[in-house]
């Protein structure tokens, strides 16, 4: 008698567990296709957003070409120095462009209209994943077509490599986008702390990396800093990548610091989302 009650209560809780993990995944799908839909209506952003990195390329990389020599292990020819200096230009698309997130979640916040997400059936923590799995799209978008902007003056191109730099990017790109709406949700309506902390960091970060200069000739307390900040890692990953090694242990611990930083930026947006009133 007690193993046909039994029978009856597992179903009940396996039908309720699916239809939670269901709904779940269902809202997280809802909120992606919808920021999706955002970026796909207004693709001059997507488009503006290259200007910078594009500027870089046609000024700076001359200026390392001339001054700093052998930085792809060649003669600082221009081929060499696009491969040392490109996946640099990656990097910094994606941490600029996922670390101003934030700045679209403000503008809802003013409006009024994340208040009317929330008042929908979503749940808050689909709300947060799906707005960050948003930033993997346009990464690879911009990415490849910054990589074949510069095939043509000599850049060597690795198709598997470079797709797994792309995931390896987009995987930190998801962290960095939840801690930029996490930092949205912190400022609310006071906009300027939010620019303030994303200034600060953004500027400190980029140079600490290697991503435009090489940190070998930097003061030994530059040196330290760099190994505390987890763009390093990612940086030296998607130069190995890049020039077309997949065993190189940069590789592996780029993935590591992307996967941590995912890790932990989804963790602080979710825990701040549902704090959300």
């Amino acid at each position: 008698m007690s193993t046909l009650t039994q029978e009856p209560e597992r179903e009940v809780r396996t039908v309720l567990l699916h239809t939670g993990a269901s709904k779940f995944i269902g809202d997280v799908g809802a909120v992606f296709v919808r920021e999706i839909l955002l970026v796909i209506r207004d693709p001059f952003t997507l488009i503006f957003s290259l200007l910078q990195p594009l500027v870089f390329l046609g000024l700076f990389a001359p200026m390392l070409t001339g001054a700093v020599g052998g930085l792809g292990g060649g003669g600082g020819s221009t081929a060499e120095t696009l491969q040392w200096f490109v996946p640099g230009v990656i990097v910094m698309i994606s941490l600029f462009g996922t670390s101003m997130t934030g700045s679209n979640l403000l503008y809802e916040l003013m409006t009024g209209s994340y208040e009317r997400v929330l008042a929908t059936p979503l749940n808050r923590s689909a709300i947060l994943i799906g707005r960050s799995l948003k930033e993997f799209a346009p990464l690879v978008v911009q990415g490849l077509i910054i990589v074949l902007i510069c095939v043509p003056f000599g850049f060597r191109l690795y198709p598997l490599h470079l797709l797994v730099g792309l995931a390896l990017l987009g995987l930190f790109g998801i962290g960095v986008g939840a801690l930029s709406m996490a930092l949205a949700l912190a400022a609310k309506s006071r906009e300027w702390l939010f620019w303030g902390v994303q200034q600060a960091l953004l500027f400190p970060l980029l140079i600490l990396s290697g991503m435009m200069l090489p940190l070998e000739s930097a003061p030994s307390w530059m040196q330290v800093a760099a190994q505390f900040n987890p763009l390093t890692y990612i940086v030296e990953a998607e130069r190995a990548l890049l020039s077309g090694s997949f065993g190189a242990a940069e590789v592996l611990w780029g993935w590591v610091a992307a996967a941590l930083t995912c890790a932990v930026g989804l963790w602080v947006g979710i825990h701040r989302t549902r704090k959300t009133v």
